[in-house]
């Protein structure tokens, strides 16, 4: 075998592997950014959370007009800011913190989608909803995940100078001006409309795969915030086209193995990265040498 046979040859001979890694790369531009600040804010959970609470509007969505990616995606928008408000609210009117009150809804809203889903589904539309179709993206939903990066990408190009700010010193952007709570709430719907994005993509369980680990794997290679967003999409680019590669020819769920792929460039780069990194930590060079 060759590796034109390797690498080539399925993108080349099958219209559903060029289809997934189109969804896949184009995901990776919206779903990486988001990611990094994720991260960088410390809602690395939030992400998470936010993933499982989608699952009940994309539910109802199956269950009044079926496997219809408008119709889910419609749902699950709808229902991460119902949950994303409600947790704000029970947060500020009780004394439960906002992390619990999170993890109460997000756990509440898994259990009610996957109900809801089995009410009306088989177990494979359940598998569906959970992770995702990756090889069986049609036009509509590569349409979709490309104007949800679009927008994600102009969104972030408005909102970008606060969001450093926020991360860094938050208190002095609140001293010179009044953005950083418009940013946040711009914020908090991308991370919705990226996770319905990957939703359809990897499904529930693991569309914040896609959005957290090339996050991770950048944080060991760079403290500059652009240089983070440069390698944590290129990385999530390599796990999916890698992903991709290793289900076809290892005949293995397309979803995980991308999600895999991203964990092992995780691994490695939390081994041999040079911002923390295990052996660069314990071989450190002469820099502070005069």
């Amino acid at each position: 075998m060759t590796p034109d046979d390797v690498f080539i040859t399925p993108f080349v001979e099958f219209d559903f592997m060029r289809r997934a890694l189109v969804g896949t790369v184009v995901l990776a531009f919206g779903a990486a950014p988001v990611g990094v600040f994720l991260m960088l804010r410390r809602m690395s959970l939030v992400g998470d959370a936010m993933a499982h609470a989608i699952l009940p509007g994309a539910a109802l969505g199956f269950l009044t007009a079926g496997l219809n990616v408008f119709a889910m995606t419609a749902g699950g928008i709808v229902a991460g800011v119902i949950v994303a408000v409600l947790t704000g609210i029970v947060a500020r009117a009780t004394d439960l913190k906002e992390d619990a009150s999170l993890a109460a809804f997000y756990l509440v809203s898994l259990a009610l989608g996957v109900t809801i889903v089995s009410v009306k589904g088989t177990n494979i539309d359940l598998l569906h909803v959970l992770f995702g179709t990756v090889l069986a993206l049609d036009n509509a939903t590569l349409i979709l995940i490309g104007a949800i990066t679009s927008v994600t990408l102009v969104v972030f190009a408005l909102i970008y100078r606060p969001l450093v700010l926020e991360c860094v010193d938050p208190g002095f952007l609140r001293s010179v001006s009044r953005s950083g709570g418009p940013a946040h709430i711009a914020f908090l719907l991308l991370v919705v409309l990226n996770l319905v994005a990957g939703f359809h993509a990897l499904g529930t369980l693991l569309a914040v795969g896609l959005m957290m680990l090339p996050a991770i794997v950048a944080r060991f290679w760079t403290r500059d915030v652009t240089m983070m967003i440069v390698i944590a999409v290129a990385s999530a680019v390599v796990a999916g086209i890698i992903g991709l590669l290793v289900s076809f020819h290892a005949s293995v769920p397309s979803g995980p193995a991308i999600i895999l792929v991203a964990g092992a460039l995780c691994v490695a780069s939390g081994l041999f990265g040079t911002v923390g990194g295990v052996v660069w930590k314990a071989f450190p060079g002469r820099h502070l040498e005069a």
